[in-house]
């Protein structure tokens, strides 16, 4: 014996007022975004340490802070251009070390992977990648 079965349409309904939702929620989510963009110009503003923390009279980077970030975020690009060179250049090497100021970068070439081992001398840090290699037989 079978019964009946009811169903009806699913039907979507935005929230934002943006997209169609309920005008009524506007004055709820500007406040939640209000309330997450405070605090993220908050976090923005804290000192990571990498710059030498000067700030200007609006208490942004400096043009010389953002000159060296700038200029930092070029050579490590360089470095990374190299260790890319000596793994699947012309002249690809099974192993190979590149040294950059305080920073080492090992890599070793196996049948199905390749592991990059970054060494900070600084701090002592050391950050292992392992990539898998395509095998096409």
């Amino acid at each position: 014996m079978a019964q009946g079965v009811a169903a009806q349409d699913i039907v979507y309904s935005p929230v934002n007022p943006s997209f169609g939702g309920n005008p009524l929620n506007s004055a709820h989510l500007l406040s939640i975004a209000n309330a997450q963009r405070e605090a993220t110009a908050r976090d923005a503003g804290d000192d990571d340490g990498l710059l030498g923390g000067g700030l200007d009279g609006d208490g942004g980077p400096t043009d010389a802070d953002l000159f060296v970030r700038q200029l930092e975020g070029r050579l490590l690009s360089a470095l990374a251009g190299q260790v890319t060179e000596a793994i699947f250049g012309d002249n690809p090497q099974d192993s190979g070390t590149v040294v950059f100021g305080t920073t080492t970068v090992t890599f070793t070439r196996t049948l199905d992977s390749i592991t990059l081992t970054i060494i900070d001398a600084l701090d002592g840090s050391v950050t292992e990648i392992v990539v898998p290699q395509l095998v096409v037989n």
